[in-house]
């Protein structure tokens, strides 16, 4: 499950993407808080993460704003996420990155939570891996019917 925090990242870089395919310019926090439904307060630390991750740009002065320097094309949903929320993987032990052994596992090769969790995930990886920004802009019923839905238990 993805973070509110994911969300609006996600819905930020959407407006910068859309703005990059329009005329281009660098857009003000509050810009991209109004149209992305992003409290603004929260955004700038989002933003922030983002930036330092060298996908989008800050310019200061009247002309100033955030861009997307990066194109979107290029902008991975998994990296996004996993810098936004962290690790993706359901167990510490199925992660890539921050692998990590569970405490309560003895054997891993015999462990069938494990096994079943690595199915499901794996096959999960190589969808979310594929997707890009991109993707997310390309598909705006789809990418708002998502990212707007109610959560499902």
């Amino acid at each position: 499950m993805i973070t509110q925090k994911a969300k609006y990242a996600l819905k930020a870089l959407m407006v910068l993407a859309d703005e990059k395919a329009g005329d281009g310019s660098a857009l003000r926090i509050e810009e991209i808080a109004k149209r992305s439904g992003a409290p603004k307060r929260f955004l700038e630390h989002i933003l922030l993460e983002i930036r330092n991750a060298g996908i989008i740009a800050s310019t200061r002065g009247r002309a100033g704003g955030y861009e997307l320097i990066k194109p979107a094309a290029s902008v991975q949903l998994s990296e996004m996420l996993r810098l936004i929320d962290g690790p993706i993987a359901p167990l510490p032990c199925l992660s890539r990155r921050a692998y990590q052994r569970c405490e309560d596992c003895s054997d891993e090769n015999s462990c069938r939570i494990r096994r079943l969790f690595a199915e499901v995930f794996w096959s999960y990886l190589v969808l979310i891996e594929s997707l890009t920004l991109a993707d997310l802009v390309a598909q705006p019923s789809v990418a708002e019917t998502v990212l707007q839905a109610p959560a499902a238990v």
